[in-house]
């Protein structure tokens, strides 16, 4: 029970990786905010985690529109009474294409989503951490945020940003005894990477088989990650064991060669 009587929002909760860090975090102990834009998602989470014994309430939730966090914040505090941890997993794939051909809609939407929900949640829910001079922030960025790949440039951009706003507030707050990290997935087993492939395959006209052989040659155990493997080191992160790390990416990616 490494986060007994802890309190996690857990942003893009409702499925993939959110959805391992959420069920993680509440077999550990802690009481969950489930949050990302599909009720349907994130009260199934909230219900599986309740049906388990647990603690969890669903929140609706568009990352990259500040009054919407706000309200997730406030009801976080509402039916909890502070923020423990802060999980920022929300993102999307965003667009598949060359830079010449990324609409600026797909641009900013990727950027909005990704990194700007990133700042807002961070921004509603430290105060509460800032006050109570305690408090985890784990950003989930990728192996994305540390190289630079074709055709996925908008995706790149937001998860690189996301390190150097990982970086900007464990410098702010760890006077406050608030660490702040970021893990970056290698390619993860999964529905999103399916997609990401499918996608890929298209715009190069390969084989969906020829592009996930590349996504694999770069990675020293030769195999994608699971979801589960991301929700592992969240979970050190945030329990009493990562206390002295923060500021740090930690690639959990199979020995991706970058």
């Amino acid at each position: 029970m490494k986060l007994e009587d802890k309190v996690a929002i857990v942003t893009g909760g409702g499925r993939g990786i959110g959805r391992a860090i959420a069920l993680r975090f509440a077999r550990e102990g802690a009481s969950l905010v489930v949050s990302g834009p599909t009720p349907d998602t994130v009260d199934s989470v909230a219900r599986a985690i309740r049906e388990q014994g647990g603690h969890a309430i669903a929140t609706q939730t568009d990352v990259s529109d500040e009054a919407s966090v706000e309200g997730m914040v406030a009801a976080t505090l509402g039916e909890f009474g502070r923020v423990d941890v802060l999980v920022n997993n929300a993102g999307i794939i965003g667009p598949t294409a060359p830079v010449v051909r990324v609409e600026r809609e797909g641009w900013d939407q990727t950027i909005a989503v990704n990194l700007t929900g990133a700042y807002l949640c961070a921004k509603h829910a430290l105060p509460n951490m800032i006050e109570r001079r305690a408090g985890r922030v784990i950003n989930i960025t990728s192996v994305a945020g540390l190289i630079g790949y074709a055709l996925r440039s908008p995706y790149c951009v937001s998860k690189w940003g996301m390190i150097g706003l990982t970086r900007a507030l464990a410098e702010e707050v760890g006077r406050y005894d608030i660490t702040v990290n970021a893990i970056a997935p290698g390619p993860v087993r999964g529905l999103r990477m399916d997609e990401v492939i499918r996608r890929r395959a298209a715009e190069k006209g390969q084989s969906v088989e020829e592009v996930e052989r590349e996504y694999v040659e770069p990675l020293a155990l030769k195999r994608f990650v699971d979801e589960d493997d991301i929700a592992a080191m969240a979970l050190f992160l945030a329990s009493e064991e990562g206390r002295n790390i923060t500021g740090q990416t930690i690639e959990v990616a199979g020995g991706y060669r970058v």
